[in-house]
C-alpha cells in the first residue's frame, strides 16, 4: 500500500505530481511527458487497486487489459463505481472492440486505448486530460451537490452516495433504509413571518434533524419542505421505524422564530434494503410516497403552540 501523503486534487496545480496507480506487465515511461510530472506506483491485481485507491486515493488508474486481466473482469469489476466517481480510470487493450469501448464509458472510464495508440506520448496526454475532466467534473458536483438554504446534501448527491453504499452492500451485506420527511406549516411560516424567518426555520429543522443521528447517516434536502435520511447501516430492520419514530417526535416540538414559537407537523416515509428495493432511485421513490400518502402527526403552522408531545 501507498505510505505517503499526496495532495487533494483540487489543490494540484499544472507541476504538481499526477498520481497514477498502473496495473500493467510494465511501466510506461513517461518521465519525460511534457503532461506531467507523473508519479507511478504499480499494483499487483484489480483488488490491490480497488484497496490502494480506498485508502489513499490517487489523481488516475490505469489499467492495461492483457494477459493479467481482461476488458470483461474490468467491466465486472465490483470497486469500478466507486473508483470512477473520484479517479481518472483509463483502460488500455490489444484492440478493444467498441461494444466493450462504450460499456466501459458508460460505466464512467475515462478514455479506452488500443495498445498502439498507447505510444508514451498519447498515454502522457490522455492521462492528463483525463485528470483535468476529473477534477472541473468533482468541482461541478460540488458546486451543485448542496442546497444552499439549508447546507445539506440535495437529492443527486443523495442518490449518488446511495449508489455507492449499495453497491458495497452487495458484497457486505447489511440493513440500512431511507426515511423521507415531509414538514407541514412552513408554507404558513412564511405567510405569517417572512421569506428569512421562514429560511431560518428550515435550518433549525436541518439542525435538529442532524442532532437526532449518527455521524455515519445522512441527511439531504429533497426540496423546500422535505428532507431524507439514509441510515447507511442497521442491527434490524426494525431500527428505521424506532428511528423515523424518534425524529417525528423531535420535528414537532416548537420552533423559536422571530420571538415567537412555532409548531409543524410532519409526515414519514420509510423504504429499506433490501426487502423494499435494491436501488437508490427505487428506495427514494417508496419512501417519497409513503410520506406523501401518510397522515401529517402535529399541528402544522400552529404559532405560540407548546406541544411537546
Amino acid at each position: 500500500h501507498l505510505g505517503h501523503h499526496w495532495p487533494g486534487s483540487e489543490t494540484l496545480a499544472m507541476n504538481d505530481p499526477i498520481q497514477v496507480l498502473c496495473l500493467a506487465p510494465e511501466l510506461p515511461d513517461l518521465v519525460t511527458s511534457p503532461y506531467g510530472p507523473f508519479v507511478l506506483h504499480p499494483v499487483a491485481d484489480l483488488a490491490a487497486a480497488g484497496s490502494d485507491q480506498a485508502a489513499q486515493p490517487c489523481d488516475a488508474l490505469l489499467l492495461q487489459a492483457s494477459g493479467a486481466i481482461s476488458l470483461a473482469q474490468v467491466q465486472a469489476w465490483a470497486d469500478l463505481p466507486r473508483v470512477v466517481r473520484d479517479t481518472a480510470v483509463l483502460v488500455v487493450a490489444p484492440e478493444p472492440p467498441a461494444s466493450d469501448t462504450l460499456r466501459l464509458v458508460q460505466q464512467g472510464v475515462q478514455e479506452v486505448l488500443s495498445q498502439r495508440q498507447a505510444t508514451p506520448e498519447r498515454l502522457g496526454s490522455a492521462l492528463r486530460q483525463a485528470v483535468e475532466r476529473k477534477r472541473l467534473e468533482q468541482a461541478t458536483r460540488k458546486a451543485f451537490a448542496t442546497d444552499l438554504g439549508t447546507g445539506l446534501p440535495n437529492q443527486t448527491q443523495l442518490l449518488e452516495h446511495m449508489s455507492h453504499l449499495l453497491a458495497l452492500r452487495e458484497r457486505e451485506p447489511a440493513a440500512m433504509a431511507v426515511l423521507v420527511l415531509r414538514m407541514h406549516g412552513l408554507d404558513l411560516a412564511q405567510a405569517q413571518l417572512g421569506v428569512e424567518a421562514s429560511n431560518v426555520l428550515c435550518r433549525k429543522v436541518a439542525v435538529r434533524l442532524r442532532s437526532g443521528l449518527r455521524a455515519s447517516d445522512v441527511v439531504a434536502s429533497l426540496g423546500s419542505d422535505t428532507f431524507a435520511v439514509l441510515l447507511a447501516w442497521m442491527v434490524s430492520p426494525e431500527d428505521a421505524v424506532r428511528v423515523a419514530a424518534k425524529l417525528v417526535q423531535m420535528l414537532r416540538r416548537p420552533y423559536g422564530i422571530a420571538g415567537q414559537e412555532l409548531a409543524l407537523s410532519v409526515s414519514v416515509g420509510v423504504a429499506r434494503y433490501p426487502e423494499q428495493g435494491r436501488q437508490a432511485q427505487v428506495l427514494l421513490h417508496q419512501a417519497l410516497a409513503q410520506a406523501n400518502d401518510a397522515q401529517p402527526l402535529g399541528r402544522a403552522g400552529d404559532l405560540a403552540a407548546n406541544d411537546e408531545g
